[in-house]
């Protein structure tokens, strides 16, 4: 698969080394241009290029960006294609975003609104920077780690199922966009490492209005 990523930090550049590994075509973009990344490129092995590149070259868009940024995204180019989205909503980075405050949206369907012709599928944003090729192990390793996926397309959460299974790690569906909160910053399954079945009893633990310790999660 053709892998476009928007966003060149450790995130994105985890993705990048652990599917390059498994025979994904990938090319790197951010918001300042392919002259900025010409040094992650090189040490990772991979593509660069604009953003408008990126988009054009993926069967699949990582957005790995703050989410402060989506809204620099482009709408028209991203249309009909299949986005994953691993951005994280801080309001010490972000501002304050009245909607997710007041637990009245996820970011993954605002994310959804702005990119009202895309097929967003929330993936990779549960798993902190430094455990993503760290943690990635093969098909059938005792204790290996799942990761949670949402969206409203059942074909396209099934790409990313399969994705994640060639990266190194288990799956479990949360179900809808509009659930992708079970897994946002301070739940109970955001970046710990859990095994299938301890996700699933995370993500079922989760309550709305109900954090978990602030940064807990880095410890």
């Amino acid at each position: 698969m053709r892998i476009g990523i928007i966003g060149a930090g450790l995130v994105a550049q985890g993705v990048a080394q652990l599917a390059l590994k498994s025979g994904h075509e990938l090319m790197l973009s951010n918001g300042r241009g392919p002259e900025s990344l010409r040094d992650a490129g090189r040490k990772i092995g991979v593509s660069i290029g604009t953003v408008d590149e990126a988009v054009a070259f993926g069967d699949a868009i990582l957005v790995a960006i703050p989410f402060s940024a989506i809204h620099t995204l482009p709408t028209e180019a991203l249309s009909g294609k299949l986005v994953m989205d691993a951005a994280n909503y801080y309001p010490e980075r972000d501002g304050r975003i009245e909607e997710l405050d007041m637990r009245e949206s996820t970011t993954s369907n605002i994310l959804a609104r702005h990119l009202s012709g895309s097929l967003i599928v929330k993936a990779f944003n549960a798993i902190l920077a430094s455990d993503l090729v760290k943690d990635a192990k093969p098909a059938g390793s005792p204790g290996r780690r799942a990761l949670p996926i949402a969206g409203d397309d059942a074909q396209a959460k099934q790409v990313v199922a399969t994705l994640h299974d060639e990266l190194g790690y288990d799956v479990v569906d949360a179900g809808p966009l509009s659930e992708s909160w079970r897994f946002e910053r301070a739940k109970p399954a955001y970046c710990v490492a859990f095994d299938e079945s301890g996700l699933r009893g995370a993500l079922s633990r989760a309550e709305r209005d109900r954090e978990v310790e602030e940064g807990s999660w880095r410890k």
